[in-house]
């Protein structure tokens, strides 16, 4: 079975499908039909999906059957989250990590007298957590 291309071979332009049809009963439909999001993704990509699914998102486990690296398998991934339309997370808005205007505006507060010593330790490390 083919793959529907999602790009033109002749120009690289977007390619809109018009016609489905059946053979079991040769019915022709014909219209602009949406692609699925994954229509976008390369060979590779939807093959790195198929291993994620099939290792049921375990990086570890992807680890040992790709034989690849963390880095590696986790960039991967935000390649195929950008190509789905999405943006991936920073690693420091997951880990949770404090923004640099949180942490200057928790300071400034704690110069001009807003908050005390210990409230601007308890609001920073809330931040990290």
């Amino acid at each position: 079975m083919n793959i529907i291309p999602n790009k033109c071979p002749i120009c690289g332009g977007e390619v809109t499908v018009t016609r489905i049809y059946c053979r079991e009963c040769d019915t022709t439909i014909e219209g602009h039909f949406a692609g699925h999001p994954f229509t976008h993704l390369k060979p590779e990509q939807l093959a790195f999906v198929e291993t994620f699914i099939r290792c049921e998102g375990r990086i570890k486990r992807m680890e040992e059957e790709l034989n690849l690296s963390y880095p590696t398998i986790r960039k991967q991934l935000q390649d195929v989250i950008r190509a789905l339309g999405y943006e991936p997370p920073s690693e420091e808005a997951e880990a949770g990590a404090i923004t640099e205007e949180r942490r200057k505006r928790i300071l400034e507060d704690l110069e001009k007298g807003r908050i005390d010593y210990q409230q601007a330790m308890r609001l920073l490390q809330e931040s990290e957590a």
